[in-house]
């Protein structure tokens, strides 16, 4: 007898369909801000303080497009009170103040952020250097960073100003940005030697990588709240630091800017005949510059500070500040999903 095999015919698999998705209409994504700047802007003194910079730096911008006058020429107009023609006044020139303020702002600005680069830059690398180096390293850098500590800066500066040459702003901007560093390289330095003996550090050393390459791709990245506090300090400091010594006379006189226009109102002796609105009005923008970057600094400590917060924003601030400036957004979000 014969078997023949019989074949089964097994049902065919089903095969899943996906339902088609309804697209719900939604609010279209823009671009995001910096995941940093959202944590500045969700302090209020940051906010408040990057709200009045952010004005002074439009008006820096667009200055001589909104002044009404020649900041630099002279009109029969003099010694005008605030009025609807001149909303600041005039000078005993007849120069329109409001002018001037508006137009020097920008080389204000300028000038105390370009010297506050140089010496954050001088004050990092010479820091870190120093604390990563240790040794004959960290002492010349320990000690050059003591005398200009020791020595006062505004005598030097007032000694050095009188002994140049030229008064510009390129000059104003290197004698400001080498003598201002050394006091925030003795706050990076100190940070850096708790920085020097991580594991990540000690990893990159046996790794075998340059000392180079440690500090800017693995010290620097871990201190850069710190490393921004020091460039706001040494900013404001910097603008106060210029507007002093342009109200002694050391700056260039065919300039214009804060300082220069309260030179030129004590010059002239405007208080002393009852015109209080050549001084007022250029020390307000300084004012209000400075008072802008004291905010913006109080809002970096608190953030990157736990002991400086409340107690509901202390969780996590930290850490996504960091993450924010090394890694952008994509390492914040990828560090709350860890979280969640």
């Amino acid at each position: 007898m014969s078997f023949q095999p019989v074949t089964v015919d097994r049902p065919a698999e089903a095969v899943p369909v996906e339902a088609p998705v309804e697209s719900k209409p939604g609010r279209r994504r823009g671009p995001h801000a910096p995941q940093w700047l959202r944590l500045l802007w969700g302090n209020p003194k940051s906010r408040g303080g990057i709200i009045i910079l952010s004005a002074m730096i439009l008006l820096a911008i667009f200055g001589p497009w909104i002044a009404t006058h020649n900041p630099t020429a002279f009109s029969l107009d003099a010694r005008q009170s605030p009025s609807f023609h001149h909303l600041f006044g005039t000078t005993d020139q007849g120069v329109d103040i409001f002018s001037q303020v508006v137009v020097g702002a920008r080389s204000s600005l300028v000038l105390g952020a370009a010297a506050a680069a140089l010496a954050t830059v001088l004050a990092t690398v010479l820091g870190i250097l120093a604390a990563y180096s240790g040794g004959v390293v960290d002492e010349v850098i320990s000690f050059v960073t003591s005398v200009f500590l020791v020595i006062p800066t505004i005598p030097l500066l007032i000694v050095v100003s009188a002994y140049l040459k030229s008064s510009g702003g390129l000059t104003m901007i290197l004698i400001l940005g080498l003598t201002l560093w050394a006091f925030e390289a003795r706050i990076l330095r100190a940070q850096a030697l708790s920085f020097r003996n991580r594991d990540f550090v000690l990893a990159a050393k046996v790794a075998g990588e340059s000392t180079r390459r440690i500090i800017f791709s693995e010290l620097i990245p871990n201190m850069i709240s710190r490393i921004a506090a020091a460039f706001v300090l040494v900013f404001y400091v910097a603008i106060l630091t210029a507007a002093g010594l342009e109200f002694l006379g050391l700056g260039d006189v065919n300039h214009v800017s804060w300082g220069m226009t309260m030179y030129w109102a004590q010059v002239n002796s405007t208080i002393l005949q009852g015109e209080w609105w050549p001084s007022l009005f250029p020390g307000l923008a300084l004012a209000l510059t400075v008072v802008s970057l004291v905010f913006i600094l109080a809002g970096i400590d608190e953030v990157s500070n736990p002991r400086l917060r409340s107690p509901k924003r202390k969780q996590g601030l930290t850490k996504r500040l960091g993450l924010a400036l090394v890694g952008g957004n994509a390492a914040v979000r990828a560090h709350t999903e860890e979280d969640a």
